[in-house]
């Protein structure tokens, strides 16, 4: 979703002590915005996140880069971009990147847009390593030449057995998906709508027989008064029709909760989902503070959190109560060289 340029200036805050085995949310400070995630070639995991300032000693960061071997314990690698990607007129911002491993390169989908875009744009940029730096590939489409406003937020889906990749995007003006080229470079044919109006930062995954469209409602980004929630749809075919837990199409209505206000944090949403070696799935999000919900210049502080998700009997994902954990709970399982 929307991120902000933060102008503050402050140190990433200490992690919290917590026992062996656990980890308490959240896992990136102070600064983690729209986070998305890849288990590299490597075997490390790598988290990207919207072009923000983060420290006086770093400064504006052109889409972080941070490495993990456990989901927990995070360490900074530098940035995706050397500069800023010129190829859209005027003042943009870097948000909401996707990152993508097929043809045996590293692809980061991005937005450039700034808040009230008339024309905002996605783009993508390739690196033979998850650290990049990236080489800008250019544009897309933008809002203009695809024909939906406010065309931010991309995510990709890979259907390995098909070899096909279907990039899904938009903002309050509805999701829609459209074919990539094979190269990843192009998009190819008709776009399609698969949910309404109410979304923004859609997240697809395929599991036992059902696609799950995630996607964020609410107002990201105003501090202790924010309402972003987390909401899943799912479908038996990956362009639709996605529907919530009534049966109820999510072009037409809302999706079914997966996470929502906890009595910490708040603000909970823009996903990505990861996988352990036990084969649970882990939700990457970010979340607000109430105790510490902005930066010194009045941003909103968006740290990156970690839950696992609870799959219900019939099939649905969701979070413990439907809210953040905000007590020591057990990390991923990773197995050890």
């Amino acid at each position: 979703m929307f991120g902000l340029v933060l102008l503050a200036c402050e140190t990433p805050q200490a992690p919290i002590d917590v026992e062996p085995d656990t980890y308490r949310n959240p896992v990136l400070t102070p600064v983690f915005a729209d986070p998305t995630i890849i288990r590299a070639e490597d075997g490390y995991f790598y988290a990207y996140a919207t072009e923000d300032f983060f420290t006086h000693e770093t400064g504006v960061r052109y889409v972080a880069i941070f490495r993990s071997a456990n989901l927990v314990d995070w360490e900074d690698m530098g940035d995706a971009f050397t500069s800023k990607p010129s190829w859209k007129p005027g003042n943009s911002y870097i948000w909401a990147p996707d990152i993508q491993y097929f043809n045996g390169q590293y692809y980061l989908y991005y937005s450039l847009s700034v808040w009230h875009d008339p024309n905002p744009a996605i783009g993508v940029a390739v690196s033979d390593t998850p650290t990049g730096p990236f080489e800008d590939q250019g544009m897309l489409f933008d809002s203009a030449s695809i024909g939906v406003p406010n065309s931010i937020d991309p995510f990709v889906y890979h259907d390995e057995e098909n070899d096909e990749k279907w990039m899904f995007w938009g903002s309050w003006h509805g999701i829609w998906a459209i074919r990539l080229s094979a190269d990843g470079l192009r998009v190819e044919g008709d776009k399609f709508q698969v949910a309404g109006g109410l979304f923004e930062a859609a997240y697809v995954i395929h599991r036992e027989g059902y696609y799950y469209l995630f996607v964020s409602t609410g107002h990201c980004c105003d501090g202790e008064n924010s309402t972003y929630e987390l909401k899943v749809g799912r479908s038996t075919g990956l362009l639709g029709p996605y529907v919530n837990r009534m049966g109820q199409s999510l072009l037409q209505h809302d999706g079914a909760l997966v996470v929502g206000d906890g009595s910490r944090y708040i603000g909970n949403g823009h996903n990505a989902v990861i996988s352990d070696d036990a084969g649970d799935d882990w939700l990457i999000y970010h979340g607000i503070d109430r105790l510490n919900p902005r930066l010194p210049n009045g941003a909103t502080r968006r740290p990156m959190m970690l839950d696992k998700i609870i799959w219900t009997a019939d099939g649905w994902p969701q979070l413990v109560n439907f809210r953040p954990s905000e007590q020591p709970v057990q990390v991923p399982y990773i197995k050890e060289d």
